[in-house]
């Protein structure tokens, strides 16, 4: 067991700030929880003819490796464009894309059979999101500073927003629909952008007081009744906690090393946070690794799983019955699977080079709203 790292830079008892949000968001949880169509085996019609399968991205391998999370054996693994990012289920669950960030094009998977299509040309898509409406998807454009607006269903190009902040990443949508906040990990920032405009409304800097490299915000998670988003931060090595209305972060929760991804547990109780630790040698393992548990509701870290041995956890998701995490093993050629109630480490499984946004499908929810399935 762990306790909540209270330090936050350049902000007075920042602890007690990030514990009295939670509590207030406690108030709410019995009446509203934007997670609560995701609980265990709670699978929609088109997710439930889905082939149980988990398709992992290998980036310098230009391929996807797919897995059978019952034998924990790798099925296939065949080839896509240049340096696949993530897996990403579609707003209505018809259709996975590989989001080929360097081959400029999108690889879609019928998820029925777990076999690919042939792509469809989209401009620098590091990451792919989906309005709640279902009207858009939106392009993660990292190389070009922006977000791409696009039909959700021909990917034609609706808008391009431009962006005044570098390197951005990953997104999370406000519970009403209203907005959408974004991640720049290189400028150490957010984004939040009005949907009903498409425009960018302010930019957030999470460490104004430290150096641009003081910060490097990841994955970004709602709390389950959406008062305050957590943020993911790789070299804070930690996880903010921000206000998405007030737009002001309001504390922060040290957890591990190299902070990269948030996961909600099926019945929203729990967050699980991956720290990928630092590739720092060539070659074996990396680390240290772990997976925090974070208890929203009280803004501490309840457990800690460490990779045995090292290694690099990164992205992925939660099993459709919620007992198990998969990740992947960003600098070490491997998927991680977690049993959630113990936290023990069951299976290592070799995959290709530079694994990244691994997706478990199918998953419980009415939709997605992108990323490696952001089920809502």
């Amino acid at each position: 067991m762990v306790a909540l790292g209270a330090a936050c830079r350049g902000e007075p008892k920042p602890a007690a700030t990030a514990r009295a949000a939670v509590r207030d968001s406690a108030l709410r949880a019995d009446t509203v929880n934007i997670y609560a169509a995701t609980g265990a085996g709670a699978l929609s019609g088109v997710a439930a003819r889905a082939r149980p399968l988990v398709y992992v991205p290998n980036s310098h391998d230009g391929t996807v490796t797919v897995i059978d999370p019952r034998t924990y054996r790798v099925v296939r693994t065949f080839a896509t464009g240049a340096l696949p990012q993530h897996v990403v289920p579609a707003h209505d669950l018809t259709t996975l894309w590989v989001a080929n960030n360097r081959g400029n094009t999108l690889t879609p998977i019928d998820p029925e059979t777990g076999r690919e299509g042939t792509s469809v040309p989209v401009t620098d898509p590091y990451n792919l999101y989906f309005t709640p409406d279902g009207r858009f998807a939106v392009v993660v454009a990292e190389r070009r500073r922006e977000l791409d607006f696009r039909d959700a269903k021909t990917m034609t190009l609706v808008q391009s927003v431009p962006l005044a902040c570098k390197g951005v990443d990953h997104m999370e949508f406000a519970a009403d629909g209203r907005f959408a906040i974004a991640t720049c990990e290189f400028s150490g920032q957010l984004a939040k952008v009005d949907l009903e405009s498409r425009t960018v409304t302010g930019y957030l800097t999470l460490d104004p007081g430290g150096l641009d490299s003081a910060s490097m915000p990841q994955d970004i998670r709602s709390s389950p009744d959406g008062r305050v988003f957590y943020v993911a931060d790789m070299k804070a090595n930690g996880v903010y906690v921000v206000d998405p209305a007030g737009f002001r972060r309001i504390g922060f929760i040290a957890t591990g090393k190299g902070t990269h991804g948030i996961y909600p547990s099926r019945d929203g109780r729990f967050m699980y946070v991956t720290n990928r630790g630092w590739n720092t040698t060539a070659g074996g393992r990396h680390g240290p690794g772990s997976i925090s548990v974070l208890d929203p509701r009280t803004g501490r870290v309840v457990a800690t799983w460490p990779v045995p041995g090292g290694g690099s956890p990164d992205m992925g998701n939660v099993s459709a019955d919620g007992k198990e995490l998969w990740v992947s093993g960003r600098y070490d050629e491997e998927v991680y699977v977690f049993d959630t109630g113990t936290g023990q480490l069951t299976h290592r499984i070799k995959v290709g080079r530079e694994p990244h946004g691994l997706c478990v499908w199918p998953q419980p929810g009415r939709f997605s709203l992108g990323h490696t399935g952001n089920m809502r």
